[in-house]
Formats: structure tokens, C-alpha cells, sequence
């Protein structure tokens, strides 16, 4: 039996257009390569001076397969992390190609992902304020492509959709605090639009101090300004935004509305149609 296997790993299933070479090694007959190789210092296996070895056309073939399958496997997992991830599958498409170069800041987005290693070991987060309709979604939707592309994990939600989450779960609300956490990076959306009660400014408080014990990088963007942050009017919103200010460097996000300009060039190809 053991015969028949060492036999069975030494030879060599020679195709009709392989041949022997003067070196009586067998050749592949498409690439002329060897496609076997003799043993070092003439040791012999079973009678054999020589072992299969893979000839260049059939080790190209087989990387070939190999990064197929690789890149097959990164891409399922990309889209998992996508699905997962976002609020919808239009936030897919929020890539660093697809910007338009409306916001100047955009540059620090592509920053925050190429040093992203160094971000997420000093908790680095971002704080993205501005008026309405200025890209700062797009902004953080950009990041979190970017590093899902990377096989990063990044969940991207907002404070409606948490209390949501937090009323309606079956296994308790620390599983789900202890969900967000998890995520390497957690990007919150419209912060200061959720209700503005007592039950959801402490629960406000407790993600974003769980996300801070955690020691793991946030992003929030916001319509409020930087001063009404730095200046709540009330402790309960003071505990909240010296956290943030804490874990999230303020990025500004200025310009002309995205929005209003999008309506705008509507409005005028449909002009454009019925004359």
C-alpha cells in the first residue's frame, strides 16, 4: 500500500504534447518548461531519480485560480460588511470616486483611512459639524467604504434608529450597546436630531460613553455648530458633548448645500426637456 502511494506522488501524467528533453526530463509541450525535477545529490524514492514539479503555464494557471478564489471570498465578505453596516444600500455607492469635489475637506476623509491603523490605536475619532445638505454624510460614507473595502468592519447608524433598537430588543439592552461597541469603528449620523427627552439623552450618554470605554474610534456628524457644543445650555447635553469632544476631532463642513444644487440642476434639465 505504501508503495502504490510514493509511487502514485512521483509520477507525472505526461499530456500528448509534452516531451522528454535531452536531460531525460519531461517538458511541457506548451510553455517547454520542465515539469520534473531530479532529486538533490542523487537520492532515489522507489527506483526514481526525479519528482513532478509544476511547469510555468500550470503554476500561472493555478495562481490564476487561487487569486480568483481569494478575491471572490474579499468580495463576499465586503458585501456582508455593506449589508450589515448601513442604513440602506444607496449609502454604498458614498465613495471617494464618486465625489463631485463639493467639500474642500474631503481630503482628511481619504486621510483618516490611509492612517486608519494609527486611528483606531489612539481612538482617533471625527466630529464632521456643518450646515445642512453640505456632504457631511457623504463624508463619513466614504470612510466607512473605504475600510469596509479593507475588510473592516463599521456600522453606520443614527440615534433614532439606536432607541429603536434599544425598545424594541428581545435579548436586553446591553447586548445591544455591547453590538455597537464591537464595531472597530461606529459612525453616528445626524447627531442632535433624535428627541430631545430625558430617556433619550441617557441612553444618548450611555452608547457614547460605552463607545468610549471601549477605546474605540467614533464619528458623528451634525447640523449643531461647534460653539453650541462647546457651550450646551443644560447637563445633560454637557456630559454628552464633552465626551464627544473628548473621543472626535472637529472637522467643518462648509460650502453650498449639495442638496439645494442637485434641485437646482433638476430643475434645469427639466426646463431643458419641455422648453
Amino acid at each position: 500500500m505504501l508503495d502504490e502511494i510514493l509511487e502514485s506522488a512521483t509520477a507525472v501524467t505526461s499530456d500528448f504534447e509534452d516531451y522528454r528533453g535531452e536531460d531525460g526530463l519531461l517538458y511541457c509541450g506548451k510553455c517547454h518548461t520542465p515539469r520534473e525535477a531530479y532529486f538533490p545529490k542523487g537520492i532515489t524514492l522507489l527506483g526514481k531519480n526525479r519528482h513532478p514539479i509544476e511547469c510555468v503555464c500550470r503554476r500561472m494557471e493555478r495562481e490564476r485560480q487561487e487569486a480568483f478564489f481569494i478575491e471572490q471570498k474579499h468580495l463576499g465578505l465586503v458585501q456582508r460588511l455593506k449589508a450589515a453596516g448601513f442604513l440602506d444600500l444607496s449609502m454604498q455607492d458614498w465613495k471617494f470616486e464618486n465625489d463631485a469635489g463639493c467639500n474642500p475637506q474631503m481630503k482628511l476623509a481619504r486621510q483618516y483611512v490611509e492612517y486608519w491603523t494609527e486611528m483606531q490605536k489612539k481612538n482617533t475619532g471625527l466630529l464632521i459639524w456643518g450646515g445642512v445638505g453640505t456632504g457631511k454624510s457623504f463624508f463619513a460614507g466614504c470612510i466607512a467604504n473605504a475600510l469596509m473595502e479593507r475588510e473592516v468592519p463599521v456600522c453606520m447608524t443614527n440615534f433614532a434608529r439606536i432607541l429603536n433598537e434599544l425598545n424594541n430588543s428581545f435579548s436586553g439592552r446591553n447586548e445591544v450597546v455591547e453590538r455597537l461597541c464591537r464595531y472597530p469603528l461606529l459612525i453616528i449620523d445626524d447627531f442632535g436630531m433624535e428627541r430631545d427627552t430625558n430617556y433619550a439623552l441617557e441612553q444618548v450618554y450611555n452608547i457614547i460613553d460605552s463607545r468610549y470605554r471601549s477605546k474605540r474610534p467614533l464619528i458623528i456628524t451634525t447640523n449643531l455648530t461647534l460653539d453650541e457644543i462647546r457651550h450646551p445650555q443644560d447637563v445633560a447635553h454637557a456630559r454628552i458633548y464633552d465626551r464627544v469632544l473628548e473621543m472626535c476631532v472637529p472637522v467643518s463642513c462648509f460650502g453650498t448645500s449639495i442638496r439645494k444644487d442637485t434641485a437646482q440642476e433638476k430643475l434645469n434639465n427639466l426646463k431643458s426637456l419641455i422648453g
